[in-house]
């Protein structure tokens, strides 16, 4: 079972949305899952150095009142998820395009889920500028990735048109939000639904690969 997890690194519910996914996971241990995670800009328009945090809350919230009880909700189910989120320490709001493209380089390795974990600790835990290379480079280091071939590229535009072009595919696919869980290229879980709500996909979609298996079996 391929899963395609489209997301942005500074989508809170898609932190949430991965602890949740993750447990549903480790109650199917027999399961065979490959994850693949693919980009979304949740602000594509974003100034290449980012924005100052309070500057971005004031322009998307309109008042400090209104931005506070989004925050405590998100607060409160995170605490839930045992993510204990820092809003506090974010100083910027970064373009996330880097990001992506840090995520897109790791997956050759086998270490996306390993660099999308680092940079939602750093972001939502920590505080830190996801949209500064050093930062970027610090988490490449951390799992295992090559920092110098990371800085090189980092320095370069490579690929950044891929990212802009695939966030423009999947809103015109209708994603118009994350995070956005697509399976075998079939079946979507939009949003960060409970774990049961996956539980309930992987064995709809292992009752259907059956299903198949029997029908070809039955053809031959």
């Amino acid at each position: 079972m391929h899963i395609d997890i489209i997301s942005d690194t500074v989508c809170p519910w898609c932190y949430i949305g991965k602890r949740r996914f993750e447990r549903a996971v480790a109650e199917r241990p027999d399961l065979e899952i490959t994850l693949s995670w693919r980009p979304y800009q949740l602000n594509p328009e974003m100034p290449r150095d980012g924005m100052d945090r309070d500057e971005y809350v004031s322009l998307k919230f309109g008042n400090e009142d209104s931005a506070r009880e989004v925050y405590e909700s998100i607060q409160i189910v995170g605490d839930s998820e045992d993510i204990p989120f820092a809003f506090d320490l974010v100083q910027r709001t970064p373009n996330t395009i880097d990001s992506h493209r840090l995520i897109g380089w790791a997956e050759n390795a086998g270490l996306q889920d390993a660099v999308v974990e680092k940079l939602f600790q750093r972001y939502f835990l920590e505080g830190a500028d996801i949209g500064d290379p050093e930062v970027l480079i610090e988490v490449a280091e951390e799992v295992g990735m090559n920092t110098d071939i990371v800085s090189d590229l980092l320095e370069g535009d490579v690929e950044r048109d891929k990212i802009a072009e695939e966030n423009k595919r999947y809103q015109e696919m209708g994603v118009t939000g994350v995070p956005c869980f697509i399976i075998d290229k079939k079946y979507v879980v939009m949003g960060a639904q409970e774990p049961e709500t996956f539980l309930q996909m992987f064995d709809s979609v292992e009752a259907k690969q059956d299903e198949e298996e029997n029908a070809e079996d039955n053809d031959d």
